[in-house]
């Protein structure tokens, strides 16, 4: 099968297609058909080797063989099924995260996946799992967000921000979007009922208190954020990239440091990926709460220029891949 893999850390020139083997399903899995794969930040730091704990994870000097095809998020068709399976049958239509996803087939844990909603396209669906889960559990887990609360999402016309807007509105909550110019409209149409244009005013100028602030960008400092908090909102800072703070892992130290010695809560959170919380989304899909945003459609031959574009930081909504299986 064609698949997406690298030899070695780097931007993205190091991707390439090349054939490897279809994946067999142990105990537990099922093969999927990729119909459609989307990109996520998390592809970005794996290919990148960075930060170091990736590498202890995927290899040191390069990947290890069993980590050198990209991806996670996926929709497609159930094609066969390892002993132990009871949810999935062959033929269904799905949508989930797991590794090699950037592929023509892709093995996962049957827990996974979920039924993809009949109405929803294969690139739409792609577009969901690890982002919307991210919104999801940052938003009702950590930051148990109630009706009536004030929420700033920082990011809003990204990826995970797109859809933590429509989530946050789900549970009743008044939204402020933060964004560039040419992403107003969108953020606006996804339910948000304020826009603080960054180009035109810094985030941390506004002089309203929010009771959750969702920063998928890390472009502020955490004290800074915190300053726009009421006095015992939350905080979520949810970005892997290099800020005022320093990079990842400097940032969840200062942000349990915060959490520790303050009022207001700074809460770093873990989203993993599962069937129940899938299929709570496609609901959310079915009803009408939330629509995945596709900003880019690229062919499986072109995920390196994809990726270049993600990597970018200013990509708008998902950046999809179309992957045509044999």
């Amino acid at each position: 099968m064609r698949a997406v893999t690298h030899q070695r850390y780097g931007d993205a020139g190091v991707l390439e297609v090349t054939e490897v083997p279809v994946p067999v399903p142990k105990a537990g899995e099922v093969l999927v058909r990729v119909s459609a794969a989307s990109l996520n930040p998390a592809d970005k730091f794996m290919m990148l080797g960075a930060p170091a704990p990736i590498r202890l994870m995927m290899g040191l000097a390069r990947p290890a063989p069993g980590h050198r095809v990209r991806g996670h998020d996926l929709a497609g068709t159930v094609v066969s099924v390892g002993e132990g399976v009871t949810r999935l049958q062959v033929g269904a239509q799905v949508f989930g995260s797991t590794g090699g996803a950037l592929a023509e087939f892709a093995c996962g844990k049957e827990g996974v996946f979920a039924v993809k909603p009949p109405g929803l396209s294969f690139e739409h669906a792609a577009a969901m799992p690890m982002a919307a889960l991210a919104a999801l559990h940052g938003l009702r887990d950590a930051a148990k967000i109630a009706s009536g609360q004030h929420v700033l999402v920082n990011g809003a016309s990204g990826g995970i921000g797109t859809f933590a807007v429509q989530i946050a509105k789900a549970f009743g909550a008044e939204v402020t979007g933060v964004c560039s110019t040419d992403n107003v409209e969108l953020v606006r149409e996804l339910g948000a009922d304020h826009v603080i244009d960054y180009t035109q005013r810094p985030l941390t100028a506004s002089d309203r208190r929010y009771d959750v602030i969702f920063d998928n960008v890390g472009n502020h400092g955490i004290g800074a954020l915190l300053r726009l908090l009421t006095p015992h909102g939350t905080l979520l800072p949810n970005s892997g990239e290099a800020g005022p703070d320093g990079g990842a892992i400097a940032r969840v130290l200062k942000a349990r440091w915060h959490d520790l010695i303050g009022r207001q809560r700074v809460r770093s959170f873990l989203s993993t990926t599962n069937a129940e919380d899938l299929a709570l989304l496609a609901g959310m899909v079915e009803d009408g709460t939330v629509t995945p945003v596709i900003g880019r459609t690229y062919p499986l031959e072109e995920t390196a220029d994809a990726m270049a574009y993600l990597a970018g930081r200013h990509a708008r909504g998902k950046v999809v891949i179309a992957v045509a299986a044999a």
